[in-house]
């Protein structure tokens, strides 16, 4: 078994699909438009749906906004450098809402970011941080 994606409700596709393609860097793998149900399926991610776990934007025509709750946490991106990705998300016009900086009650270096819809991207420095700060 292995997980093979996570679906996220949008209120609009084609700024969801220039937000996780053009400022996270991820790729659109396949889309389809189901006409009788009035929805969009795009998939996104960093490799194959064959061998790695892919983000399935749905929308709905007929919704522009959706409420997130309180269940929902967010999408987790492990990053080699968190400060110059940061930076190159803000250029692009990305929204990080939490900088750079360890997370509360350990070491590992965290950042979050926001995408069009209000879901939350963690970004985790996958290398030793002393050796990525600005």
């Amino acid at each position: 078994m292995r997980l093979l994606h996570m679906m996220l409700r949008v209120g609009d596709l084609e700024r969801s699909l220039r937000f996780y393609i053009e400022v996270l860097g991820m790729k659109l793998l396949r889309r389809k438009d189901y006409p009788s149900g009035r929805f969009t399926l795009a998939f996104v991610g960093y490799g194959d749906e064959s061998d790695t776990t892919v983000l399935e934007l749905t929308h709905n025509w007929d919704r522009e906004h959706y409420e997130i709750g309180d269940a929902y946490g967010h999408i987790a991106l492990g990053v080699e450098n968190i400060f110059s990705t940061c930076e190159a998300i803000a250029e692009k016009g990305g929204l990080v809402v939490r900088d750079p900086g360890p997370m509360k009650h350990g070491k590992t270096i965290i950042a979050f970011v926001e995408d069009p819809d209000g879901y939350k991207v963690e970004l985790i420095q996958t290398t030793d941080s002393q050796d990525t700060q600005p």
